[in-house]
């Protein structure tokens, strides 16, 4: 019995080359294509496939976490496909209910494995992914922080922007900037959204 896959992407290019990718393995089929989370979630109800092999991003409306989140509950699984794998991008899409999180930097044969293990309700992650998972798990509070970086996250939680967060704690941009290189490293994130994502996960903000 072949896999039956729902492919959502909101670029035509990448659903193109994965359209021909998927259809190189006799034991995949690929039924449908999304564009957006809406139709992507519209078309799992009405396909109802083994799998939907979901993007993060997805420009206008709802976006693949979201989707992920309305889909999962009615029994497809949903094998995340992105080129982010931020702790907090990792963290929502599990959370949501997605089986996997691949990706698109790995090798043809490693989605095609993981779409068989999603397919099976089997957990499938990158390599990368994985060990930031482990790496959570093994110190789920991650490294502490210090009184000045917590003043600074809870500025960015604020939605300020260096400037205006240096006059309100009476610091320097650059010194803004250095506390926020290590915020996020501490955090795993590599941008202001992620940092205020993953401390409102953690309960970082006041």
């Amino acid at each position: 019995m072949s896999v039956r896959i729902l492919l959502c992407d909101d670029h035509v290019v990448v659903r193109a080359g994965l359209l021909a990718l998927l259809g190189s393995t006799p034991d995949i089929e690929v039924v449908g294509e999304a564009g957006s989370g809406e139709e992507a979630v519209a078309m799992a109800a009405k396909l109802k496939p083994d799998v939907v092999l979901m993007d993060l991003q997805l420009g206008a409306g709802i976006d693949g976490v979201e989707a992920t989140r309305r889909i999962a509950p009615t029994g497809v699984h949903v094998l995340v496909l992105t080129t982010y794998d931020t702790d907090a991008d990792i963290t929502r899409a599990i959370e949501a209910g997605a089986t996997g999180y691949l990706l698109k930097a790995e090798r043809p044969e490693e989605l095609f494995a993981a779409i068989h293990s999603a397919a099976q309700g089997r957990t499938a992650l990158s390599p990368p992914v994985a060990s930031r998972v482990m790496d959570r798990m093994r110190g789920a509070a991650g490294p502490s922080l210090t009184d000045r970086e917590r003043d600074i996250l809870g500025q960015l939680g604020r939605g300020l922007g260096n400037r205006e967060i240096a006059r309100a704690l009476f610091i320097s941009e650059a010194t803004v900037k250095t506390h926020l290189g290590r915020i996020y490293s501490k955090l795993g994130v590599d941008t202001r959204a992620g940092a205020v994502a993953v401390a409102k996960e953690r309960r970082l903000l006041p």
